[in-house]
């Protein structure tokens, strides 16, 4: 879909990203999935000021944060949880319409039939969109 570079905070330092990618302040979008702590304050530590971190993750105990980085950064953090389903809806469409591609983000098609194998590569983790196909 376009994405460049994903990172694994264990395994690089954010902040060299950045350099690598030519950037002078920070992120202006962010979007936390893993609900691991680290991954969670490296993002919100790399920010440009006005940045908006959403939260996707769901993380196993509470994280401690540094409130100053939000304060002076002018930072927005979104809690997100299922879906806003009108809202995604409408922006879908007029993005669709517009002539996206989501092709590269379904990674598996299965047959209705085929259920049980879709619903444990999509618990899999190794799977984007999974598609079942009714008609099938």
């Amino acid at each position: 879909m376009g994405a460049t570079a994903t990172v694994d905070p264990r395994e690089r330092d954010l902040h060299d990203v950045q350099a690598e990618l030519g950037m002078v302040e920070g992120f202006d979008v962010a979007m936390e999935m893993s609900g691991v702590a680290v991954a969670f304050r490296t993002a919100l530590a790399n920010m440009a000021h006005g940045g908006s971190l959403a939260i996707l993750g769901i993380p196993t105990a509470e994280i401690s944060i540094d409130v100053n980085e939000i304060v002076f950064n002018q930072l927005t953090l979104r809690g997100i949880y299922g879906r806003e389903m009108y809202e995604t809806w409408y922006k879908m469409t007029v993005m669709l319409q517009s002539g996206l591609d989501i092709g590269p983000a379904i990674t598996h098609r299965y047959s209705f039939r085929e259920h049980e194998a879709a619903f444990a590569v999509a618990r899999s983790g190794d799977a984007g969109k999974v598609i079942m196909d009714w008609t099938a």
